[in-house]
């Protein structure tokens, strides 16, 4: 199913996706990594040093580590580990504004026998296009960026790829959260409509935003008019099945379909293409879109994989891969 993601827009864009959206998260380095990538590719830079490139990675996992954390809870994490340096040094990092040579020594001696090996990775393979190289001896490490990471830096995607990133880190940041994590690997999560984030069901806590969330797994594009999201774009969130019919249909027989309000129907959209479309039925096109975006989800790790399970499962399906067409066939003949 990765493959048939990528497919659908064989791009760099598309394998930076793969990366940040659909691996596997035992810690938050990934986004690290890929926030401080960015960050040297936006200035045009073709090569940084080791040293360099562990300043912003390890000042964003300070900087977030006082927030939240960045290891699923009860994850042992020795004196030694990056982490618990990363904790040690924070406050004085913090105060200078750079890390302490303590901390970029820790990240120094991690980060290429760590997530500069697993960056790329996605399973048994890598994504399909490589966003940088380490070169050189162990002592005097480069990191060449590739034309692929700078093509991305400077596309008109590029705001969005990194809101996706922060909105992918926070939800694993909470996934890792004590209590928290719990119930949303068990419940996923909910909208709260009057911020427009997903928050945990039970506590009601917000996770990240609604849009950056779920834009990456319909890469970077608008459900409605397939045309790429902006940053000069203002976005809206679509019903793709109207809200109106859970109205329509409770004034006479009920409304016997699926919640409506919840990820599955969601779908960030150009704000005028969602004016356009105002309560109307989704096209056929548009269904197809929604599947594939849904298929994408169920690819990435909890919560979001898991609000679309419950979501399958509660219409009386097993909630796996490859039953969202059906589904959403199930979900137009509950409209006529």
């Amino acid at each position: 199913m990765t493959r048939e993601f990528y497919e659908i827009e064989p791009s760099p864009r598309t394998s930076w996706r793969l990366a940040v959206l659909m691996g596997a998260n035992s810690r938050t380095y990934k986004f690290a990594l890929g926030s401080a990538l960015l960050e040297f590719a936006v200035q045009g830079r073709a090569e940084v040093t080791l040293d360099e490139l562990a300043v912003p990675y390890a000042m964003s996992l300070v900087a977030r580590q006082q927030g939240a954390p960045q290891a699923p809870s009860g994850s042992q994490v020795g004196d030694a580990d990056f982490l618990t340096v990363a904790r040690q040094e924070a406050a004085d990092s913090i105060s200078s504004g750079r890390p302490t040579e303590r901390l970029l020594a820790a990240a120094r001696r991690s980060m290429p026998t760590m997530v500069m090996q697993r960056f790329h990775n996605l399973g048994a393979s890598e994504v399909p296009h490589l966003f940088y190289e380490l070169v050189g001896p162990p002592r005097r490490r480069t990191v060449r960026l590739t034309p692929h990471l700078h093509g991305i830096a400077g596309s008109e995607q590029a705001a969005g790829l990194r809101n996706e990133l922060n909105a992918r880190w926070d939800i694993v940041e909470s996934s890792f959260a004590a209590g928290i994590g719990r119930s949303l690997v068990d419940h996923g999560v909910a909208v709260d409509w009057a911020t427009l984030r997903l928050t945990d069901k039970h506590r009601r806590r917000p996770v990240t935003g609604v849009a950056d969330a779920l834009a990456g797994f319909q890469h970077g594009r608008c459900l409605i008019c397939c045309m790429p999201l902006t940053d000069t774009d203002r976005i809206a969130v679509d019903h793709v099945f109207p809200h109106s019919l859970m109205r329509r249909f409770g004034a006479v027989s009920g409304w016997h379909g699926p919640d409506l309000d919840v990820i599955w129907n969601l779908a960030p959209a150009h704000e005028r293409c969602n004016g356009t479309k105002s309560a109307r039925l989704p096209t056929s096109k548009e269904l197809r879109r929604l599947a594939r975006r849904n298929e994408a989800i169920l690819l990435s790790p909890h919560p979001l994989k898991k609000t679309l399970q419950l979501t399958l499962k509660g219409a009386g399906y097993r909630g796996c891969g490859g039953e969202w067409p059906d589904f959403l066939r199930q979900v137009l003949g509950a409209c006529d």
